[in-house]
């Protein structure tokens, strides 16, 4: 049996007196898409910070397709195949749509800083337009990152993530903002990576985006983790329903 692509054991984190995370147990298979969900304030983001190594846990194990990457720094961790996207976008608004890509390629590079000056040479302008492509913005590669609309903003910045050919994407509200026709796009696309990313992370609130896209579906509430499964059987959990909605029936 293969690896898991993403293995967290026991991961916890203090903050002072807080618990921010309680022992969290978590695997992601190869070949999946894991929706990581919970009420505000349940610990997602810290989690997602822990994983990539913003913040270092206070107990616990990280495994990266079999490899312990916990006390590896976020810069390692990148470097090993550990790829993210963020809340609120991340873009060089005044560079060009191809050029956020291919600065995103140059830090990837063997010699990163050396490399951001030199000029992109037919390997690296390739691989940034197959990107794009991917991204359904192959035909505004030329124009301002600023121009772009919301939605392709947020196409760019799971562009530039991409850059790496990473092997664990985690994808922070990738929808957040975006209209019916924007998220079905961007679901579409989301799944279409399939083919190129061994393992896929969304950590979101839209729940019928979320239902169509992703396998399996963990549940964080306080900071523990109390379902995990199957989408339809996770949200018919009674504890799932009592998280969100607070009630105990």
């Amino acid at each position: 049996m293969s690896a898991a692509a993403l293995s967290l054991r026991g991961i916890t984190k203090n903050f002072g007196g807080v618990v921010a995370l309680d022992g969290v147990d978590l695997q992601v298979m190869p070949g999946e898409i894991l929706a990581l969900v919970g009420p505000n304030g349940a610990g997602k983001s810290v989690l997602v910070n822990v994983i990539t190594g913003a913040y270092e846990a206070s107990a616990g194990l990280i495994h990266l397709g079999g490899r312990d990457v916990s006390k590896e720094p976020a810069h390692r961790r990148a470097r090993l195949g550990m790829a993210r996207t963020f809340q609120n976008i991340r873009l060089l608004k005044r560079m060009s749509v191809v050029e956020n890509v291919l600065v995103a390629i140059k830090q990837h590079a063997a010699q990163p800083f050396r490399s951001l000056f030199h000029r992109a040479g037919k390997e690296d302008m390739d691989m940034a337009m197959g990107l794009l492509e991917q991204a359904g913005l192959a035909g505004k590669a030329d124009e301002s990152a600023d121009a772009l609309a919301y939605g392709e903003a947020r196409r760019l910045e799971i562009a530039r993530s991409l850059a790496g050919n990473p092997q664990l994407l985690l994808l922070d509200e990738p929808a957040a903002g975006m209209n019916d026709r924007e998220t079905e796009d961007l679901a579409a696309r989301i799944h279409a990576l399939r083919s190129a990313v061994p393992a896929i992370v969304v950590i979101e609130h839209d729940m019928g985006f979320l239902k169509g896209l992703c396998d399996r579906m963990a549940v964080l509430d306080y900071g523990r983790k109390i379902a995990d499964g199957p989408v339809a059987q996770v949200l018919n959990n009674p504890l799932v329903v009592q998280a969100y909605l607070g009630t105990d029936e």
